[in-house]
């Protein structure tokens, strides 16, 4: 099990860095925790379905989704957004 307090600490910038590009991990945020999504085949190379990128809140994208949060919430936390 994972604690909040054993989570690392993202700011914006260092969520954009994590892309999935170039064989850096592919992350998102949402409400406030970061999710790697690196190991789904939904998101190589950072991107999914063409209309999405890793690196970025994906929190207004996600309400548009054909899916909820529970989605995100099968994938390993990673972190927090600050």
């Amino acid at each position: 099990m994972t604690f909040l307090a054993e989570l690392k600490k993202f700011t914006v910038k260092e969520l954009e860095e994590c892309n999935g590009k170039n064989g850096k991990p592919a992350y998102v945020a949402y409400q406030g925790k970061v999710y790697d999504l690196s190991q789904s085949g939904l998101w190589r190379s950072g991107e999914h379905m063409g209309m999405h990128q890793a690196g970025k809140d994906v929190a207004e994208e996600l309400e548009l989704a054909p899916h909820g949060k529970e989605v995100l919430e099968r994938m390993k936390l990673v972190g927090t957004l600050v």
